[in-house]
């Protein structure tokens, strides 16, 4: 039995959240969302909230359980307080500025990075040095802030780079003479 399954996603005041078939609609202040969730499980709106059962006792219907159940709570969470991840950028002359719709990164290389900025992404830079990645969808806001991490991942000797905000660098100690 899923523990995660079993609780029903609750639905705040102020969200719609409709069932077609096995798509699930959510639609709420910050905007609308929908996933489609695999055939072994079986969804249903009523007024405890959103219900995921699985439709048959086989392990992988009871594998997608929990998940589906998580996915649907993500819907429900973006729509009311959205996503957000937070990068830091660490070395000498390394920094961000926003320019219209594109993120201009200069992170060590012969030429500035231009990063176009997505649709339903909102990229905010409160210092040069950090960058605010935030939207409605976990997915692409994860995927995004992966993008920017990709292009100049941190180092373990000085620990240079582009880095979550929390993350540890494992450091390592230079070679001695």
């Amino acid at each position: 039995m899923s523990r995660v399954g079993k609780k029903p996603v609750a639905i705040p005041s102020g969200v719609i959240a409709n069932v077609e078939g096995q798509t699930v609609k959510v639609k709420g202040p910050k905007g609308a969302l929908q996933v489609v969730l695999h055939n072994d499980v079986s969804v249903k709106v009523d007024a405890g909230g959103v219900h995921v059962d699985p439709r048959n006792d086989s392990q992988q219907a009871r594998a997608l359980w929990g998940t589906s159940r998580a996915l649907v709570a993500k819907l429900v969470q973006g729509v009311t307080k959205g996503y957000e991840r937070k990068l830091e950028i660490t070395g000498v002359g390394y920094r961000a500025a926003l320019q219209g719709k594109t993120l201009q990164l200069q992170l060590g290389y012969a030429h500035d990075i231009a990063f176009a900025i997505p649709d339903g992404i909102t990229i905010v830079v409160p210092k040069p040095t950090e960058i605010v990645v935030s939207g409605i969808d976990d997915q692409r806001v994860g995927q995004v802030a992966a993008e920017i991490r990709a292009f100049r991942k941190p180092e373990p000797y000085k620990g240079k780079g582009v880095k979550y905000s929390g993350e540890y660098i494992f450091r390592k100690e230079g070679k001695k003479k």
